[in-house]
């Protein structure tokens, strides 16, 4: 089972326990503002458990995916970090995107930093991966605040074929990751 550990969170795999808070979540019309086509899900627990059913296949199949976001001090759900093939967004492909959703009362704390933070050193050093990705709608400007603390950069904008929305791509390098990562040691 993977797990890990921030100073503040646990990222885990997702559980049943995370059906009713991720519903709850992705029925807020705020959270969904930038995601997809911007529209709030119903909070169908039915089709919440078959998504997280798929999440948890995607990690035996490819050794990377959705980890739920947990604050420790409070043992709440937060949101979720993943590490995903971004199949919506072809011109992109082949690559692994790194993305973020979570609840509106854990805005604002770093958390989608912190937690990101370590899926992508995670990515990297586990899962070998060279180059990631990260994805946000033009206007997302908490999104491209995280991307810029993880040292992503902006690649292209673009528009998502389904919807319409345009989007801008960030990316990063294992190697620029690494070099973000080496601090020289104090004189």
């Amino acid at each position: 089972m993977v797990s890990m550990m921030t100073e503040r969170l646990l990222l885990r795999r997702p559980g049943e326990e995370d059906v009713e808070p991720l519903a709850l979540m992705n029925a807020d019309p705020e959270v969904m503002r930038y995601i997809g086509d911007g529209s709030a899900l119903p909070p169908d627990l039915d089709r919440t458990a078959a998504g997280l059913a798929r999440v948890r296949r995607e990690w035996d199949e490819r050794g990377f995916g959705m980890l739920s976001v947990v604050v420790r001090e409070t043992g709440r759900f937060a949101g979720w970090v993943t590490l995903t093939v971004p199949d919506f967004l072809p011109q992109v492909l082949p690559a692994v995107e790194i993305g973020w959703r979570l609840r509106r009362e854990c805005w604002g704390h770093g958390y989608a930093t912190e937690a990101a933070g370590e899926l992508l050193r995670f990515g990297f050093a586990e899962c070998g991966l060279d180059r990631v990705v990260s994805i946000r709608h033009v206007g997302n400007l908490r999104s491209e605040r995280v991307m810029d603390k993880l040292g992503m950069r902006f690649a292209f904008e673009t528009v998502v074929p389904a919807h319409g929305r345009p989007v801008a791509v960030h990316e990063i390098t294992k190697a620029a990751h690494d070099a973000l990562r080496v601090r020289p040691a104090d004189g």
